[in-house]
Parts: structure tokens; C-alpha cells; sequence
């Protein structure tokens, strides 16, 4: 679903990141871990063709990118919640919900949202000043998968947020992995993400510098302690 390699990236003058290489096959979930200024979320945008300028190259399903501009990327099924949310917040939850385009086929249903969503039903008529930062987050996620994207980019979800939100986000993960959808997720909760991840890439200096599989985490956690600061 995704791949990239010796991606290299520039905001003007300054190289943020520098040779990634990462693997993410359809339905799994991985994390982009590290600590802040580390180039996880340049990670997502260079992905996205929200950098100045990418050199190196990501294949999504199957298609190179690197030369596209962004609205042809996101026309390829990619689904971006940023860490600043981005909901409008002049408008109602339901018209955040309603006023999008298309960027894959068989988004999801109003019905489907509330459903995964129950809160945004109740919230449904409220405008986006008016709900709380856990329902912002939740109106975010519901977004994209209104939009049909099938490749959703995470950035920072559990920021901020209390822990019955933050475990109802884990399970509507879980949820979207069951329903064939492919999750790439930066997030500095390392709890909430390890038993989501098929896989963790640990970013430093803009590079990955250790892949660690869900099974292998247990055993290197001291090198997690020693790379993430825990």
C-alpha cells in the first residue's frame, strides 16, 4: 500500500529528513515513533506533497508520487488527520461531515460514522468551537473516512485528550484494521500505540534508525526506553 524509499526532504534551506525507508503493506497498522523535531510528521507530509521540495520515492498502491502535486495524491485513496485537527469550526459537526470530496470509493456513510462515532450523533447540530478537543478529534478521523481514503495518516490523535477518549480511539483502530483499512500513525503514547501496531519505526534525526515487530517489543524495550526517552 505504501512504500518509500531514501525519501529526502527540505523545508528551504534546512534537510529534515534524510534517506527514510518504510514498508506498509494493506490493513496493517504501523507507528512512526521519536521524539519531537525527530521528522515523523515531515514523514506524513512529504508523503502528502506538503513539503518544499522530496527527492527519493513513495509508491502508494503501486503508483510513484514523488513528482505529483498534492490534491493527485490524495486522490489515490490517502486520508490525512493533522495534529491541529483542521475541522471547520464555523460549521456544524454534520456539515464537517457532508461538505467534502471524493478521494476513493465507498466512503462511509453518515450512519456508518455515528455509528463508530456515537458521540457525534448527539453533537451532530453543534458547531466545531462547541465540542469538546476528545469530539474534534473523533469529527477529524470522521473526515477522512467520509472521503472514501483508505490510507489514513494519523498525526498525534491522543494529544491532550482523556483516557476514555484515548481508549475509544484505539478501538475504532482496531475496528478500521478489521475492515481492511491501512493506518500509518505518529504518536508520542507509546502505550496507546504498542498493541496497535503490526510494526513501530523509530525516527531520529530524520532517519529510521530501528524497526521493531509487535512481537519483538517486549524484548527491546530497554533500546524503546533508550531511543524515545520512557
Amino acid at each position: 500500500m505504501l512504500s518509500i524509499r531514501d525519501l529526502h526532504a527540505w523545508y528551504g534551506e534546512s534537510h529534515v529528513l534524510q534517506g527514510i525507508n518504510l514498508e506498509v503493506r494493506a490493513g496493517e497498522c504501523v507507528t512512526l515513533l521519536g521524539r519531537n523535531g525527530a521528522g515523523r510528521t515531515s514523514t506524513l507530509r512529504a508523503i502528502l506533497g506538503l513539503i518544499d521540495k522530496r527527492a527519493g520515492s513513495i509508491h502508494v498502491a503501486g503508483k510513484e508520487v514523488i513528482a505529483l502535486p498534492p490534491h493527485r495524491i490524495a486522490r489515490l485513496g490517502i486520508g490525512y488527520c493533522p495534529e491541529e485537527r483542521g475541522i471547520y469550526a464555523s460549521l456544524t459537526a454534520e456539515e464537517n461531515l457532508t461538505l467534502l470530496p471524493e478521494v476513493g470509493d465507498n466512503g462511509m456513510t453518515l450512519e456508518q460514522i455515528y455509528a463508530m462515532f456515537p458521540n457525534l450523533k448527539e453533537r451532530a447540530h453543534s458547531p466545531g468551537t462547541r465540542l469538546s478537543g476528545g469530539e474534534q478529534q473523533m469529527l477529524a478521523m470522521a473526515r477522512i473516512l467520509r472521503t472514501g481514503a483508505k490510507l489514513l495518516l494519523l498525526d498525534e490523535i491522543t494529544e491532550g485528550l482523556a483516557p476514555v477518549i484515548v481508549q475509544k480511539l484505539g478501538q475504532v483502530i482496531r475496528d478500521l484494521k478489521a475492515q481492511g483499512f491501512t493506518v500509518v500513525l505518529v504518536e508520542q503514547n507509546f502505550r496507546f500505540a504498542k498493541h496497535l501496531a503490526d510494526r513501530h519505526y523509530v525516527i531520529e534525526h530524520g532517519q529510521v534508525v530501528e524497526m521493531i515487530d509487535r512481537d519483538e517489543v517486549d524484548a527491546k524495550q530497554d533500546r524503546l526506553n533508550e531511543l524515545l526517552g520512557i
